[in-house]
């Protein structure tokens, strides 16, 4: 999957924030806010194809987890994204 272009990551008072922007993204009327966890892996993903499997490693190479809760957390944040229609 990739994050669709057109998705801008901000730092709006102190909250990671995503919105859409450009005429691609005209219906996305949504701001999705990020935890710094979320939002460290968005910018390491950012105009690269990307797994679940990707985000967990880069998981484990900035915290301490397992890999069955990076494999975990990665797949459900994959879904999530998805639902809410930033990637693709």
């Amino acid at each position: 999957m990739k994050i669709k272009e057109g998705f801008v990551l901000r730092t709006i008072c102190g909250q990671n924030v995503i919105s859409g922007e450009g005429t691609a993204n005209v219906n996305f009327s949504k701001l999705v806010s990020l935890n710094d966890t979320a939002a460290y892996l968005y910018k390491a993903v950012e105009g690269k194809d990307f797994t679940a499997e990707t985000l967990a490693d880069l998981l484990l190479e900035e915290y301490d987890v397992d890999r069955e809760t990076a494999l975990k957390d990665a797949a459900a944040l994959c879904e999530q994204w998805k639902e809410i229609g930033i990637v693709e």
